[in-house]
């Protein structure tokens, strides 16, 4: 199977599983549920949930156990873009070639969407249905506590926010493009081996991937969003310069830059020379980040 047709295969199983994990509501409450599916289903390469699917595959973890992880990450991820888009933060109307969710309802919703999808990330991963081990539970709940929180990616998007209109250093940028984006592409990695009960050296070997891929991932955004427009991305372009944000493409220029996302793409796949085949997809998708149109 290529990785175009793995990731398609896991977006529809992902999608399935987050249908079956949202919760109903037949009260007045039920526009809250609308907005939670509105911005979490359908849309989306779902390469944060690939990720966990595929580093639990290394370690012969149950499908069923890595989907309700991935699913998880992905509700998580689609709440930091609701609140992302909100006029408060980086005021975008568009998220994935449609409405943002605070356009579509309001920002109240928006607000408090993002709130339960949060919360039902963890939710799932505390219970027993993920994982059998109470101790495995209490690993994944910490650790994505860590890398979503003040020390991970929100405190990354504070960084983003106040360095606005600044001048940072290049180390400055990928310290805070590390939080914003590694961090929860390192839990997805991780994830695998706390399910599986990979050795120190394995996880090692996981976190190094992950935060070459996430900074890699975040300078295509970032060359994205210079070069794209709503149609090719789904959202407006041009944002970043616009509020002068410190992106690694303002400070390297866009072929430096490229080149830098080449060569961290290049250190994440030889962070995977413990594994055989059995890696072949996350290699695969390394590569792909720099193919990447939206």
């Amino acid at each position: 199977m290529t990785l175009s047709n793995a990731l398609a295969d896991c977006a529809i199983k992902i999608n399935r599983t987050m249908e079956d994990l949202l919760p109903g509501a037949l009260g007045a409450e039920a526009i809250l549920l609308d907005a939670m599916k509105y911005s979490s289903l359908g849309e989306g390469k779902k390469i944060r949930p690939f990720m966990v699917l595929q580093s639990s595959k290394l370690f012969g973890v149950k499908e069923e156990c890595a989907r309700r992880v991935g699913s998880a990450v992905e509700f998580l991820h689609s709440y930091s873009l609701i609140h992302d888009d909100l006029p408060a933060m980086d005021d975008s109307d568009f998220r994935r070639g449609k409405k943002s969710c605070h356009k579509r309802f309001n920002e109240a919703t928006a607000i408090l969407a993002g709130d339960a999808l949060l919360t039902l990330a963890f939710e799932i991963l505390s219970d027993p249905l993920t994982a059998e081990d109470s101790f495995v539970r209490c690993q994944l709940v910490n650790f994505l506590a860590k890398s979503a929180g003040h020390q991970g990616m929100v405190a990354g998007q504070m960084i983003d926010l106040l360095a606005e209109g600044k001048t940072l250093c290049l180390d400055e940028i990928v310290q805070m493009q590390s939080l914003k984006t590694g961090e929860i592409f390192a839990f997805c990695m991780i994830s695998g081996g706390i399910l599986g009960g990979a050795s120190k050296l394995q996880l090692d070997a996981l976190k190094k991937y992950a935060y070459g891929f996430g900074i890699a991932f975040q300078i295509v955004d970032d060359l994205l969003d210079v070069e794209g427009n709503i149609d090719t991305i789904g959202k407006p372009g041009g944002q970043d310069a616009k509020v002068e944000k410190a992106t690694l493409v303002a400070k390297l220029g866009v072929e430096e830059a490229r080149h830098k996302a080449v060569l961290l793409v290049n250190e994440s796949i030889e962070a995977l020379k413990l594994w055989g085949r059995e890696a072949d997809y996350l290699r695969a998708l390394a590569q792909f980040v720099l193919e990447r149109q939206r």
